[in-house]
């Protein structure tokens, strides 16, 4: 079940606010008491509620915002539970002192904004000395491995237990908790509404995540970067499984730089069955593998780590495969029987993809050139593959058959951003921007305009999806479902799940 976090400086608007998300599907949802000031009055939000209430009451040290005395803040506490709220949060330095009455649940919380302790048996064990009904217990991660530890302390607890991390790198806890008996974890109204560090919202829960329908059983694959909030990939897998009916989650997982290795092997008590990997890790990733594809260590970079029959690790690159078939289809826009051997390819950019891509061209039989704005990167790679490296600066100079974009100039939101000369361009040439948001770049707008075959980066971007899911599940991936969730999401105008 999913609590919605409700934090509004008046009694009509969190009212209001509880109505809309009960006609959306809200089953639970709490009242920050802390947000009205120092006048909240329990009974009147709970008059006619439409859905069962957690009252809570945040002090400052807490990250809340009661600015009253610790006196009047237990007293409203104890409206709240007269008021017959259904579940009353008391932090466990006064759950002591508000003793149990009528029906109302008692959540003994505990919350650490700093870091998430060593000793977190010891803490859980003081709390449930605190006659509870429930057993919060939240934490910072600073560590992807605190997500398992935390996670682990949820399965084995007696009492029932609320438990995840805050921050960035705790957000696979929070969507993960209820697979490990959580009886709930908690949501806020809208993105742009957080009350707490890493709180995904309601909506965002119900829809692409999935949170009620998580249970023991529930595969768990994520996508593993530095930065990784912006990622699309979550949004398209969770559609393809709830396509087909698996029971499986897919989650974003942010593993700080140069720390891939370990954190695997700290996140396996979680259970994670196969991972896409971004950047910076995919150099590493061939690192975890025990098993390693020939293309993914002819590239130097693996962007999935799936297992293999015997439970392993095994390490490959889809983005070859998929970079590979776009642009092959590009090519065939205008000749049937087109092939890459003797064109003349200007790839831009000496990243992941870059990598993947370059290699793909120069094993096609291309003469490939490229360009970077970092000029030691461009030399490396270009060495690497036995291409020819140039200064970004002269990019647009001699006879080009194929240009290909793997920088991120003309990325949402920078839309108005190029990284060729509309100059440049010439009606014979065919145009790959590996950009996928927005799917129609500028880039290729200019090309279109200039009469240049192009191929839109959101082709390749989904291939790639489709062939780490096969990877990953055994199964048939539902490539157009997941070709159309990704261009919702990349949509100007967002729908509700």
């Amino acid at each position: 079940m999913i609590c919605v976090s409700i934090g509004r400086t008046r009694h009509s608007m969190m009212v209001q606010e509880h109505r809309a998300l009960a006609e959306r599907g809200a089953k639970l949802v709490e009242y920050r008491l802390d947000w009205l000031g120092r006048q909240p009055d329990p009974a009147k939000l709970l008059k006619d509620r439409p859905t069962p209430v957690v009252a809570t009451c945040r002090r400052r040290e807490d990250r809340g915002r009661w600015s009253g005395s610790e006196e009047k803040r237990q007293a409203v506490l104890r409206e709240a539970i007269v008021a017959g709220v259904e579940y009353v949060d008391l932090e466990v330095d006064v759950a002591k002192t508000i003793p149990r009455y009528g029906s109302t649940k008692r959540i003994v919380s505990y919350h650490n904004f700093e870091d998430t302790p060593a000793d977190l048996d010891a803490i859980h064990a003081k709390l449930a000395e605190c006659d509870p009904d429930i057993v919060k217990l939240v934490t910072m991660a600073n560590w992807p491995g605190d997500n398992a530890r935390m996670l682990d302390l949820v399965r084995r607890a007696k009492v029932p237990t609320v438990g995840f991390c805050m921050g960035e790198l705790g957000v696979v806890s929070r969507l993960l908790c209820g697979k490990f008996g959580s009886p709930f974890s908690y949501a806020t109204f809208s993105r742009d509404r957080e009350l707490a560090p890493g709180q995904l919202s309601f909506d965002e829960m119900k829809g692409p995540y999935r949170y009620d329908d998580i249970n023991s059983e529930t595969e768990v694959y994520a996508v593993a970067g530095d930065p990784v909030a912006h990622s699309y990939s979550p949004l398209i897998h969770n559609a393809a499984f709830r396509e087909i009916g698996l029971n499986a989650i897919y989650v974003p997982l942010r593993v700080p730089k140069h720390t891939f290795p370990q954190s695997v092997k700290d996140l396996d008590p979680i259970g994670i069955r196969g991972y896409s990997v971004t950047i910076p890790h995919k150099e590493a990733a061939i690192e975890v593998a025990k098993e390693k594809n020939p293309v993914a260590l002819a590239i130097g970079a693996a962007n999935t780590l799936y297992r293999n029959d015997s439970g392993d690790w095994a390490a490959t690159n889809t983005d070859y495969e998929a970079a590979m078939s776009t642009l092959m289809d590009g090519l065939r826009q205008r000749n049937p029987d087109a092939s890459l051997n003797g064109l003349k390819v200007l790839m831009l950019g000496a990243g992941g993809v870059a990598r993947a891509i370059g290699y793909g061209c120069v094993k096609a039989g291309a003469v490939l050139t490229i360009a970077s704005r970092t000029k030691e990167r461009a030399i490396e790679l270009a060495r690497s593959l036995d291409a020819s490296a140039i200064r970004w600066e002269k990019r647009g100079g001699g006879h080009i058959d194929v240009i290909i974009n793997c920088t991120p100039l003309g990325m949402h939101p920078n839309v108005e951003e190029t990284p060729m000369s509309v100059n440049w361009l010439q009606e014979h040439m065919l145009v790959f921007d590996t950009i996928y948001n927005p799917e129609n770049t500028l880039f290729l707008k200019e090309a279109r305009a200039r009469r240049c075959a192009t191929v839109s980066g959101l082709e390749m971007f989904v291939r790639q999806a489709a062939a780490q899911f096969e990877l990953f599940t055994g199964k048939a991936a539902p490539v157009e479902t997941m070709r159309e969730a990704l261009r919702r999401g990349i949509s100007p105008v967002k729908l509700n799940y």
